[in-house]
């Protein structure tokens, strides 16, 4: 209980926060908004929110909110999926009002990943785990599936009231379903307060100092298995807060936009199953991997199921397929090395003999054309040693193998349909959406099956919505303006990137470029992302190598210096302009095996962007090595 004057305080403080979020969100860079991917330049990633908040409370306490001043801010963690500069701003007003530590209020565009975030962790400790609500849980949550395929342990316990909250030996989450989502009863006896909104998605609260190592844990989850509250949910939230109306939504007919997406999908595949459509990329390849792992469970059971993963890949896929072995017992990681002096075609063959020897279920994720090398195989080759017989150590039939495909790269290609050359092949392809599905709109991405692989849907689809990572009505609405001309952008695109590469070969012989053949692209394998190995010198490996790092980032800030319009050092492709520079091994191989980084540059190219003047800049580059 307060005294009355340090409740006028409070009151005087809270009203100065909120009439300051007006003030943010009038002025704030339409970036905030619309962007889905972060910018090197400004991005941290150790410090990554704790950075973006504490400059944030710096213009705070300043009164400061002018667009310029917002715009310098640090990037806020990374992509939509970890947190944005609108989520970080939402969870530090949430914070605020309650007297909490910003890091520990986390939203979610889910209702039920947050619940299974500290699930999951509560596995690894073998803890105990309640949940307590007062009206109902979310409709997606599947208390079967969640105790037999992901094996989390917990009581569920309806109360009429919060006073029958007694202690518990373990963790005790209270689950509440309200309009006001910034709401929350701090007084609560809990160690965790989940408030979902029944359209913008949930907020947890992470309350004592006894569960501050329960942060970073369900960070991590947001981070791979979903996406934070979208930027377009959190300024509805933040306004609500203020009481400032939302702006009226346009009378988009849902289903329509479902069915423009599901037909265009369909199309660019040349497929004929049902696609799905998620909240991200990697909220598509959990509900995969998540329903394989149902799949072979039911089918298989008691025999090993093996990821079968190359090492080097997007961190994210890599990190994933790691995080759920390490939470099913049978479930086992194996590395494919498909890079460089690695043929995919070999590793895999020689990886699915080990697993038909030890009569295991074998999953194969792989890019195509692979990252960051932009690498295609023999596709003819791969297709047969996918498809080849083989048999288990007492002779009988192996379990043949789910190629899991990840062609963002190339999302035109159409391998699945009834022509395409994994057509007799149980496979399963996914493109994020962040990329040229959505021109750089939104973060959803979507999956298809062949006809082969089509019985395997129905399991992925269910893991989908248990985890509340199906596309947003928005997200749905944005791919269905952009997905109509995503391969003619891929097409421009190519042709940009085709012309840039053969003018460096010209500019710099020296240099090593990683990109499809003429002939490659003629088969349809159109990117718009290289690699450069720029050339390098010294007298030692170390040397040459330090040198080459140097020069990567001196490259790099002189494209952003010279065209800042257009030139960002950014993790993205499949904008609709721009061009956009990183390095694999410091941003989207982050979680990779140090041994197994790429310190090179990668680049993508857009439609649109002033070719003449990137050449002109590389030219200059050349010309100060």
């Amino acid at each position: 209980m307060c005294t009355f004057g340090l409740c006028m305080d409070e009151m005087i403080e809270t009203n100065k926060m909120l009439n300051y979020i007006k003030e943010v969100l009038a002025n704030m860079p339409i970036d905030w908004l619309e962007l889905t991917t972060h910018r090197l330049d400004i991005f941290n990633e150790k410090l990554a929110k704790v950075q973006f908040l504490e400059q944030f409370e710096i213009l705070f306490k300043d009164n400061n909110a002018e667009t310029s001043a917002l715009r310098e801010l640090p990037t806020a963690f990374d992509y939509i999926r970890l947190g944005h500069p609108l989520s970080s701003v939402l969870e530090w007003a949430i914070a605020r009002m309650n007297n909490l530590n910003a890091e520990s209020v986390i939203s979610f565009s889910s209702k039920t990943v947050p619940i299974m975030a500290i699930l999951r962790k509560n596995l690894l400790d073998n803890r105990n785990t309640q949940i307590i609500y007062t009206d109902e849980l979310p409709a997606s949550f599947d208390v079967d599936l969640l105790q037999r395929v992901y094996g989390y342990n917990f009581e569920l316990k309806r109360v009429e009231d919060v006073a029958e909250i007694t202690a518990f030996d373990g963790s005790t989450i209270f689950v509440s379903q309200q309009e006001e989502i910034c709401t929350i009863d701090s007084s609560l006896n809990v160690d965790f307060f989940v408030n979902i909104h029944p359209q913008l998605g949930s907020v947890l609260i992470v309350k004592g100092e006894q569960n501050e190592g329960y942060i970073s844990e369900i960070q991590h989850v947001r981070r791979r298995e979903t996406i934070a509250m979208t930027p377009a949910n959190c300024l509805a939230a933040l306004k609500a807060l203020i009481e400032e109306p939302a702006a009226e939504e346009k009378q988009n007919n849902v289903q329509k936009n479902k069915a423009r997406v599901l037909d265009s999908i369909k199309e660019i595949t040349g497929i004929n199953t049902k696609p799905l459509v998620g909240s991200s990329g990697l909220s598509i390849q959990y509900a995969i991997m998540m329903g394989l792992v149902h799949d072979a469970l039911e089918k298989y059971q008691g025999k090993a199921i093996k990821i079968i993963v190359p090492p080097n890949c997007y961190g994210g896929t890599n990190d994933q397929a790691r995080r759920v072995a390490a939470c099913v017992d049978n479930v086992e990681v194996l590395d494919l090395p498909v890079d460089g002096d690695h043929d995919m075609v070999q590793s895999i063959d020689i990886v699915l003999n080990q697993v038909a020897h030890e009569n295991a279920v074998p999953y194969i994720i792989a890019e195509i054309p692979t990252n960051p090398r932009v690498e295609v195989p023999d596709l003819i080759k791969l297709r047969d040693v996918l498809s080849a017989p083989r048999k288990t150590q007492s002779g009988e039939a192996a379990i043949d193998p789910v190629f899991i495909l990840d062609q963002t790269f190339c999302p035109n290609v159409q391998f699945l349909g009834e022509d395409g050359v994994f057509s007799t092949i149980r496979t399963i392809s996914y493109v994020s959406g962040s990329k040229f599905p959505s021109g750089g709109k939104c973060t959803a991405g979507y999956c298809v099956a062949n006809t082969k692989g089509e019985a395997l849907m129905e399991k992925i689809d269910q893991h989908l919505k248990l985890c509340d990572n199906e596309a947003t009505d928005l997200q749905v609405e944005i791919l269905a303006q952009q997905l109509p001309s995503m391969n003619q952008r891929i097409q421009a695109a190519y042709e940009n990137t085709r012309a840039f590469v053969n003018f460096i070969k010209e500019a710099l012989p020296a240099a090593k470029i990683n990109f499809v053949s003429e002939e490659l692209a003629k088969e349809g394998f159109t990117p718009s992302v290289f690699s450069l190995d720029l050339p390098t010198k010294g007298n030692t490996e170390e040397e040459k190598e330090a040198y080459k790092r140097a020069l990567n980032l001196k490259l790099i800030n002189l494209m952003i210096n010279e065209i800042p319009h257009e030139s960002k050092y950014c993790v993205s492709y499949g904008q609709l302009k721009g061009c956009y520079w990183t390095i694999p091994a410091t941003s989207t191989q982050g979680t990779t095996k140090e041994g197994d980084k790429d310190y090179i540059a990668r680049v993508a190219l857009s439609p649109n962007l002033d070719l003449e003047l990137h050449k002109k800049v590389f030219l200059d580059f050349v010309s100060g090595m």
